[in-house]
């Protein structure tokens, strides 16, 4: 369950709201995940890295290869981004391609009060 994905309770925080009123615990305690995922300086590359891609998808060979850490701990990072909501992945034939969740950016910028459109604060 995660506030990224939008698998929460829309009643408890829909879309925009968040800066409005107050977080909830359980939406505090789901986003905390989120946020604590994307602070480390390797998964928030490797988040970048495949949020940057045409489509928002990129095979786990192309993202490793910017990135000076062993390929264990590549998939390790990429695990973590995966629980906390911010990646899907899918195995085709050998390589494991990954993709961003739609509206993960959009929830996270509206956290940090940026309109993700204008890419302005709001």
């Amino acid at each position: 369950m995660s506030i990224l994905t939008g698998s929460v309770d829309p009643g408890c925080c829909p879309p925009g709201a968040l800066l409005r009123e107050p977080l909830t615990a359980a939406a505090a305690a789901q986003l905390a995940v989120a946020l604590k995922a994307l602070a480390d300086p390797v998964r928030l590359q490797l988040f970048s890295a495949v949020a940057s891609r045409a489509g928002g998808e990129a095979c786990v060979c192309d993202i490793a290869a910017g990135v000076e850490v062993s390929q264990p701990t590549v998939s390790h990072h990429l695990k973590v981004l995966r629980e906390a909501g911010l990646l899907t992945s899918q195995r085709r034939g050998s390589w494991v391609y990954y993709a961003v969740v739609p509206g993960a950016l959009t929830r996270l910028a509206a956290l940090l009060g940026v309109d993700a459109a204008a890419g302005a604060p709001a």
